[in-house]
C-alpha cells in the first residue's frame, strides 16, 4: 500500500484507569522519515483512503473475598473462633484489544473549509467547545474521537461513516436507497 500523511491531533486512545490521552506514534512518510503528529493514511489498490485505529484492550479488576478458614463453632453454638477470609484479586479481559481499518476521507479533502465545516458541526452536537478556525488540531481531534467513540472507531481521525452521520460528506448510493 502508498502511504500519505496528514496533520492531525495528538489523541488517539484511553488509558483503563480512565481517560487519559496518550500522543500518536509518529509516523513515516513516503520518503520514510518520521514526522511528529502525523497519523498515516493508507491507500488500497482501488485508491480509498484508509484510516488504522487501535481500540485498547478493557480489563476490569474484581476483588472477591474468599473463605480461608471456616468458623469454629462450640457445642453449645457460639463461635469460637471466627471464620477468616482472605481478598483475592483477579483480573478479566471484557474486549480485547482491536486493530481497526476504517475508510476516512484522503488528505486533499481536509481543506480549511472542510475542517471549519466539521468543527461547527461537532459543536451543533456538543463535541467541539473551540473557536471555528479551519485548522485540524488538539481540540478538533478530541471532538471528533468523542463523536465517534460509539459508532466507530476511536479515533481522532474522522471516518467516512461519521463525515455521512455529521453531514459533511455526500451519502452513498446504498444509503440513500435505505432511507427510501
Amino acid at each position: 500500500m502508498h502511504r500519505l500523511t496528514i496533520l492531525l491531533p495528538g489523541l488517539i486512545g484511553l488509558a483503563l484507569t480512565g481517560c487519559v490521552a496518550t500522543p500518536l506514534p509518529q509516523a513515516l512518510t513516503s520518503s520514510g522519515t518520521a514526522q511528529p503528529g502525523l497519523a498515516a493514511i493508507e491507500t488500497d489498490a482501488t485508491g480509498r483512503c484508509l484510516g488504522r485505529a487501535i481500540t485498547p484492550a478493557v480489563i476490569e479488576t474484581v476483588t472477591a473475598q474468599e473463605l480461608d478458614s471456616p468458623a469454629v463453632v462450640g457445642p453449645d453454638g457460639a463461635v469460637l473462633q471466627p471464620a477468616r477470609y482472605r481478598s483475592v484479586i483477579r483480573q478479566n479481559i471484557v474486549r480485547d484489544r482491536q486493530e481497526v481499518l476504517f475508510e476516512t476521507l484522503c488528505p486533499p479533502a481536509f481543506t480549511p473549509e472542510l475542517v471549519a465545516t466539521l468543527q461547527r458541526a461537532l459543536a451543533t452536537r456538543g463535541f467541539y467547545r473551540g473557536a471555528i478556525t479551519g485548522v485540524l488540531d488538539t481540540a478538533t481531534g478530541r471532538a471528533v474521537q468523542d463523536f465517534q467513540r460509539d459508532i466507530g472507531p476511536d479515533s481522532p481521525l474522522l471516518s467516512i461513516g461519521a463525515a455521512r452521520v455529521l453531514g459533511i460528506v455526500s451519502l452513498s448510493a446504498e444509503q440513500l436507497a435505505g432511507m427510501n
